[in-house]
């Protein structure tokens, strides 16, 4: 049949496409290296940082994506561009190092922390802040740890939110070929979350948290709490709202999660995407016949009684337009959205259709789509993505040459995989 010849032609083709993308430059390593000054104009976000990641071997990374073997801290500092030089949900990565704080992000502070110094961290930025609430992020898929810190920095000034920042985050490799370590790695990170959320809950400075999660980091925080309720007989008090953005978690799941909850269950907000083609390619891979909780259409059943019963606030974004080609992106974006994400939901207001014109978009996170580890068929999956995913194209190369052994015994069934990402994203 010609069709063995096709196979064996459009494999390498994509592997001749991954590998050009690999070796075209990105952002460079070491943006957390601390510069000396920043200026006028400038914003600071200061931030603590929780980390289950391993201790990198450069300076400027601070943390890698392997895992690390204990619950480590940071006191990191980010100063992003004055406003006039850059548009509101937009990361500025340095060209070159050291960034330049007149036009990029850059680092002014990145310092390790011991718990009892992170206890006092936080007790001595709300009495100066005068802030109580904290808002805990948690990323999602294909991040590294400077993506994670530079995101959440964006988000918290564009906002404008009075919370005291805590980033959570978790071993991620930050490339489109790790989504199985990825998804190892939340699990991996299950205890060290929901020692992170007990604490904060039984701090006295602490009035109130808010936990914000994001596409893979949405199972991360459902396992946490799910567990904390098993252990605790309810999640704390203190954790008032939960904001469910874009969650790649299989639907079944994240039902035995919030039954597990309880009733006294923090208040739930949902944004879903029925276009969120990162979505559709997870489920493609974990060969699901269910949908991601992320991509139901929640005015159609059982979904609708569904989640009216669990009283779960929804924000379908299906009609808006994402910034990113898988669409994945789209919980955070317009200045009116990036308010309302900041300022109603910080002061415990949960978000619903009404209160958002459809008109509105978010800000653009750092993503991916899923992956196969180890195979051709990963390489295929993953190619489409590259091409979208600037971070991804920096690590593709060199996944490139340690998987190129494995194409012959497997590339009919890479192609098969590849073509569903391709029409995901508009391809024949």
């Amino acid at each position: 049949m010609v069709r063995g010849r096709s196979v064996r032609g459009r494999v390498p083709a994509v592997i001749a496409l991954a590998a050009g993308l690999g070796a075209c430059a990105g952002t460079p390593r070491g943006v957390l290296a601390p510069v000396a000054a920043t200026v006028p104009g400038a914003s600071r976000v200061e931030m603590l940082v929780a980390t289950t990641r391993k201790t990198a071997a450069n300076p400027g990374e601070m943390y890698s994506g392997d895992r690390g073997p204990a619950l480590s801290y940071a006191d990191i500092t980010v100063s992003i561009p004055p406003d006039s030089v850059r548009r509101p949900g937009t990361v500025q990565w340095p060209k070159e190092l050291p960034g330049n704080p007149a036009t990029d992000f850059v680092t002014l502070k990145a310092e390790a922390l011991d718990q009892p110094e992170a206890t006092d961290r936080l007790r001595r930025s709300a009495a100066r802040t005068g802030k109580r609430h904290v808002l805990v992020f948690v990323h999602g898929f294909n991040n590294r740890f400077e993506d994670a810190v530079y995101r959440f920095a964006q988000i918290v000034h564009d906002t404008r939110a009075e919370v005291v920042p805590v980033l959570f985050t978790w071993p991620s490799r930050g490339s489109v070929l790790a989504y199985g370590y990825d998804r190892e790695s939340t699990n991996y990170s299950r205890n060290a979350l929901e020692a992170v959320l007990r604490r904060l809950s039984r701090s006295p400075e602490v009035s109130e948290v808010t936990v914000l999660a994001h596409s893979m980091g949405n199972w991360l925080v459902l396992e946490s709490l799910r567990q904390m309720a098993i252990r605790d007989g309810r999640v704390a008090q203190k954790i008032r709202d939960v904001v469910l953005a874009a969650p790649d978690v299989d639907v079944d799941l994240a039902r035995e999660a919030f039954r597990d909850m309880g009733p006294s269950r923090p208040r739930l907000s949902l944004f879903v995407s029925q276009d969120d083609n990162a979505l559709a390619v997870s489920r493609l891979v974990w060969g699901s016949s269910g949908a991601r909780l992320g991509a139901i259409d929640p005015t159609s059943e059982p979904y609708r009684s569904e989640l009216a019963r669990e009283n779960i606030a929804v924000l379908n974004l299906t009609a808006m337009k994402g910034d990113d080609a898988l669409n994945h992106g789209k919980f955070a974006g317009s200045p009116q959205l990036v308010a309302l994400l900041g300022n109603r939901l910080a002061q415990g207001q949960t978000i619903t259709d009404s209160r958002v014109g459809l008109g509105d978009r978010i800000v653009q996170m750092t993503a991916g789509a899923a992956a196969t580890v180890g195979t051709a068929a990963g390489l295929a999956v993953s190619a489409p993505v590259a091409v979208v995913d600037p971070q991804s194209r920096e690590t593709y190369g060199e996944h490139l040459r340690s998987l190129g052994e494995s194409i012959g015994t497997t590339a009919e069934g890479a192609v098969d995989l590849a073509t569903a990402p391709a029409r995901a994203l508009g391809g024949r």
